[in-house]
């Protein structure tokens, strides 16, 4: 079986999945915050958190690091060979956003922190915790929203270490962890005295608590909650990157991180695009008069898609441009929020109602948006790589 081949037939089967068990619980996900946890063991069963791997030999063969681990003898993909590269994996979290916006987002969760162990330099860490992430038979959410902030120069870091003499020890909180309760991993990073390490807990282990957070309009399904560690004890098993790793590695995970997201916003665009079509065949003439008509979108969503596929394959090469990511990532946010706001309007009335799913999808398109790197965030980003001003961890 072709590589195209094994990457089709995936994507046949999480579309399959996400009709029989994601598809009649959207909406109790959405209105009541359902949180999908067998769908998600599902779909990691199908492999579809576990694409990227096919792309390197970091998951079983890798260098020896500063523990003297080389080798990995476990096979995170359960013995297949999974559909190589990014943009497989950018068209699995597509699949489930046709449906879910939230679930798609609990996708991106997991598979960002199958991305992150799959890049450590730590082979140790990689062996203890990437096999049951990328097969799904243990979740993980991952709590760089607010790292990622920072080094932007945005806001403080929320996590400081202190070293107890090869161990660290991390205290502060986090406000907003998706895809995280007690039987779950949550991937992080926090300041120490010499940089900064990103580290894996569980969110169980002694120290770490978790707590409600407010109501949102949306995405209640995610299993968000605020996670707080005191005096918790990290050790080198759990380091993914050291002080002296962290911004060559940060350069390393920030493609994938920031790219992958797009197939959120591709997804919400295709469902919303879905219900132009069927306003359209009911009062084809007076929503003629709308902005942002159905062929316009498809033909800007189309640039999208040629994007992707070129920077995702640079991505997995390690060769892709950081601000040319920023641009698209900042593109799709922008259309999924025209696209869904469209697909609102050209509905009518029936899109005002709580039921009606383009209701849900501009919801869902807000959030692709604020999610980190909001707009915001993405164009402050983007000037000051194009005004020369980049960070010592920009990639």
């Amino acid at each position: 079986m072709t590589t195209h081949d094994s990457a089709a037939a995936l994507i046949s089967a999480v579309h399959e999945l996400v009709n029989a068990d994601l598809a009649p619980i959207a909406d109790a996900i959405d209105r009541d915050g359902i949180y999908p946890r067998d769908f998600l063991h599902k779909l990691g069963a199908l492999g579809g958190f576990a694409s990227t791997l096919g792309t390197t030999a970091v998951a079983t063969t890798s260098p020896a690091d500063r523990t003297g681990h080389g080798h990995v003898d476990t096979d995170p993909t359960g013995g297949r060979t999974p559909p190589s590269g990014l943009a497989t994996q950018i068209s699995v979290m597509r699949a489930v956003a046709q449906v879910c916006g939230s679930t798609a987002f609990l996708v991106w969760c997991q598979t960002a922190c199958v991305g992150y162990l799959q890049k450590s330099p730590n082979a140790v860490v990689r062996k203890q915790f990437l096999n049951a992430l990328a097969r799904g038979n243990t979740l993980a959410g991952t709590g760089m929203s607010n790292a990622v902030k920072h080094l932007a120069g945005i806001e403080a870091i929320r996590l400081k270490a202190q070293r107890d003499g090869d161990n660290y020890r991390v205290s502060g909180s986090l406000p907003w962890v998706s895809n995280i309760d007690e039987s779950h991993l949550a991937v992080v990073a926090a300041q120490t005295d010499d940089g900064y390490i990103m580290f894996v807990t569980p969110c169980n282990a002694p120290g770490v608590s978790l707590h409600s957070c407010p109501e949102f309009s949306a995405l209640e399904g995610t299993q968000t909650l605020n996670i707080r560690l005191n005096d918790v004890l990290i050790t080198p098993e759990q380091i993914v990157a050291h002080p002296d790793q962290f911004a060559a590695y940060i350069r390393r995970i920030k493609p994938a991180f920031v790219l992958a997201q797009i197939g959120m916003g591709l997804g919400i665009i295709d469902a919303s695009l879905q219900t132009i079509r069927q306003s359209n065949a009911v009062n084809p003439d007076v929503n003629a008069f709308l902005d942002d008509q159905h062929d316009d979108l498809v033909a800007e969503l189309a640039k999208v898609e040629t994007g992707v596929a070129h920077l995702a394959a640079d991505a997995d090469a390690g060769t892709a441009n950081m601000l040319d990511i920023l641009r698209l990532r900042l593109s799709t946010s922008e259309l999924t929020l025209r696209a869904a706001n469209s697909a609102v309007l050209h509905a009518g009335a029936r899109g005002y109602l709580m039921r009606h799913p383009a209701q849900r999808r501009l919801r869902e398109a807000v959030f692709v948006a604020i999610v980190t790197p909001a707009l915001k965030h993405l164009r402050k980003e983007i000037h000051a790589l194009e005004q020369g001003q980049e960070k010592e961890y920009a990639a």
